[in-house]
């Protein structure tokens, strides 16, 4: 398992990435990028908040 820091730098990268993808998919009107970058940052804001808890889990003990 990745460690809570690298969850939170990779869902933050994801979301970076995603919000780029959307944004392109939007200059465009390419419906299905900006989709995928919809979903990218969703997964983003996923990892992101693992980490977190994984932090905030490690920080209790």
């Amino acid at each position: 398992m990745a460690s809570g820091k690298k969850d939170k730098a990779k869902g933050v990268a994801n979301q970076t990435v995603g919000k780029l993808r959307e944004t392109a998919g939007k200059a465009t009107g390419s419906g299905k990028t900006e989709a995928k970058g919809k979903a990218q940052q969703a997964k983003g804001g996923m990892q992101k908040g693992m980490g977190e808890t994984k932090g905030s889990h490690k920080k209790q003990r």
